[in-house]
């Protein structure tokens, strides 16, 4: 996924970072290398702290670019500080960088892994970035299931997402895009 993350990250830099004059060219390669590492940590830290449910929210619809999406805002937060204290922006730069980058960058990460014309890159690979391959990933799969139904993961249409669809998913059934996000948090 960080590979991915960091395609996204130089795509969009070049507006946000690049052509931005606050920030000195010598640090352009740093800056969104920080863009890509505080994505991925904003993340896992919302895993680890417990919040499930916002980052259930960024895979609903197009949430994950909508900048009055608090887990959005998070995130640019978090970018805006560390560029900051690590490169010296003002806050007027760093905020503009991150309130530029952070929604594009979200926005086609989770687009692209919810696409299915978009293959080698899916939601269980999001999951295991921010889980780290951990028990985190049970949390995680409690907000899939809460918002399961936007995801299209509701392999038998009964409204809900649980092991009946998951077996689904995994046994090749149904499946679609999401049977190997299942089958991952499944050990299948």
């Amino acid at each position: 996924m960080f590979e991915q993350l960091t395609q996204l990250v130089n795509q969009f830099g070049n507006d946000a970072v690049v052509n931005n004059p606050a920030v000195p060219n010598e640090q352009n390669e740093a800056v969104m290398g920080e863009a890509s590492n505080s994505i991925i940590d904003s993340l896992k830290n919302m895993a680890a702290s417990g919040n499930m449910e916002g980052l259930g929210k960024l895979f609903q619809g197009d949430n994950a670019s909508d900048t009055s999406n608090p887990a959005v805002q998070e995130i640019t937060n978090n970018l805006t500080n560390s560029l900051g204290e690590k490169f010296g922006l003002s806050g007027d730069a760093a905020s503009g960088v991150a309130g530029s980058l952070i929604p594009k960058v979200l926005g086609s990460l989770i687009g692209g892994a919810k696409d299915p014309n978009k293959p080698g890159f899916n939601v269980s690979d999001i999951i295991g970035a921010i889980s780290g391959g951990s028990g985190n990933s049970g949390g995680i799969m409690d907000a899939v299931s809460k918002y399961g139904g936007q995801f299209g993961l509701d392999q038998n249409a009964d409204g809900k997402v649980d092991m009946s669809d998951a077996m689904a998913a995994v046994s090749g059934k149904t499946g679609g895009m999401f049977g190997g996000l299942l089958g991952k948090l499944f050990g299948k």
